[in-house]
């Protein structure tokens, strides 16, 4: 696969066309206050596993609606006092797995806080939670559930829930609200952005090769899924491109990032056509807060930099929690 998109030059200053909504920051505040008329609730239960070096919890939490929400939080053993705490969000279509799968950040030596993702976890990983909220007609997929109306959209459901994710990970008394970090690849990525735009307080933010970064861009660059359900949607759906594009805008990381208030760390792959590198770079360029930095790899689809990457942010993150 060759590069096909922009030279790296012009990436480096590109700047999206994506409209901001006149009421972006009010919608969003009512949303989070809707969502937060529900207790919070947050329940940490523990887990039994023959892994020696964690401890281990199985959390319900109260997200979009008061939905229970899941989400799994490991500790490095024998921990007694708060540990800074990295909130992880998931790549489409896949869900929380088994507890054991995610050790990585607890053996550097933090909190690590795992979010299931609503609908979604089977396509891979294998998840737990359904989406109580149905929507009108949509094709297969997420990206189109409720596309006609921002409030019925499925991401104002998702990004809600990793807000209160965060809120959920700050509760237990054994992490540091102070030093919270957010994390995730593709649509963890995407969500993770969203939290940064959405949590005023947050140490750190880390996303990979984002995904719903520049819906303009990317829904008419990429003949690759997920973005190109979209297409297939309009396809049928003829004349409702510009309603569509109207509610996507309420959901676009470049917005979020706009509003970023912590230092960040982007990684971006220039052969990814799942999520093309400007639309990375969108919201990139985007991000507010001036201590930004994006690894780049050249030759790499949407596998990014992999475990390189993982190295980069083990190295990294210290040094803001």
């Amino acid at each position: 696969m060759a590069l096909f998109d922009l030279p790296l030059d012009e990436l480096r200053g590109y700047r999206s066309a994506s409209a901001e909504p006149e009421d972006f920051d009010a919608f969003w505040a009512d949303t989070l206050q809707e969502a937060r008329r529900h207790e919070l609730d947050a329940r940490f239960e523990p887990v039994r596993t023959p892994l020696r070096t964690v401890e281990q919890y199985d959390v319900t939490f109260a997200g979009f609606g008061g939905h229970p929400v899941k989400g799994w939080l490991t500790l490095p053993a024998g921990t007694d006092a708060p540990l800074p705490v990295v909130v992880e969000f998931i790549g489409y279509g896949g869900g929380r797995g088994l507890p054991h799968t995610h050790l990585l950040w607890a053996s550097a030596g933090f909190a690590h806080f795992v979010m299931d993702t609503r609908g979604q976890g089977s396509a891979w990983g294998g998840g737990e939670m359904p989406d109580p909220v149905g929507s009108a007609p949509a094709f297969p997929g997420f990206m189109t559930r409720g596309v006609e109306d921002p409030e019925s959209y499925y991401y104002r459901r998702l990004y809600t829930d990793a807000v209160r994710a965060v809120e959920a990970a700050r509760a237990h008394p054994l992490t540091d609200p102070a030093r919270t970090a957010v994390v995730g690849a593709s649509q963890g990525g995407g969500i993770s952005i969203a939290v940064g735009g959405l949590v005023p307080d947050l140490a750190a933010v880390a996303p990979d090769v984002p995904f719903l970064c520049d819906f303009p861009r990317a829904t008419t660059l990429t003949d690759r899924d997920p973005y190109r359900e979209i297409g297939r949607y309009l396809k049928t759906h003829r004349g409702r491109t510009e309603r569509v594009m109207s509610t996507l805008a309420y959901f676009d990381g470049v917005h979020f990032a706009a509003r970023g208030r912590a230092p960040a760390l982007f990684s971006v792959a220039l052969e990814d056509q799942t999520c093309p590198p400007s639309t990375v770079y969108a919201a990139f360029n985007a991000w507010a807060h001036e201590d930004r930095t994006i690894e780049v790899y050249d030759f790499n689809d949407h596998e990014g930099g992999g475990p390189y990457q993982e190295e980069a942010k083990l190295r990294w993150l210290p040094r803001h929690l």
